[in-house]
């Protein structure tokens, strides 16, 4: 080592000699270090500022309206990426309800005041208390 100071990126962990003009650099100058830095930037901007989220609604329905039957295309263009999709959508409807045939288990009410995180689970013909899974915050 010659003395540079070294830091380990967020985004890649590689080690990079931050620029010395840029306070509390986290971020190489690899390109996928500085996508996921501007990613990260945007999210944070979009949940603070009502204003950049208007402008960027706006500027996403003007493109759609400039672009009709864009996604459309592309669906037809990409049928893999379609398939991919329809998969993930269905993992992610599955994980966001509970289905519940013939009898359905109904845990009793915890005593004294707690909260619990319940996480939906499907179950077929025997719900029973084994797969209901309670998880108390701490």
């Amino acid at each position: 080592m010659d003395g540079k100071i070294q830091c380990a990126a967020l985004n890649c962990g590689r080690i990079f000699a931050p620029n010395p003009r840029v306070k509390n650099q986290r971020y190489c100058s690899a390109k996928d270090c500085q996508r996921a830095r501007k990613r990260k930037w945007q999210k944070e901007k979009l949940a603070a500022d009502p204003e950049y989220k208007a402008n960027q609604r706006d500027c996403q329905r003007e493109w759609h309206l400039r672009h009709p039957g864009y996604y459309k295309k592309y669906r037809q263009d990409h049928p893999s990426c379609r398939e991919r999709n329809t998969l993930l959508q269905g993992y992610r409807n599955a994980k966001s309800r509970l289905i519940a045939k013939m009898d359905e288990f109904k845990p009793a009410p915890p005593k004294g005041p707690r909260a619990f995180y319940l996480l939906p689970l499907v179950a077929k013909m025997d719900a029973s208390p084994q797969k209901v899974l309670l998880i108390p915050i701490s």
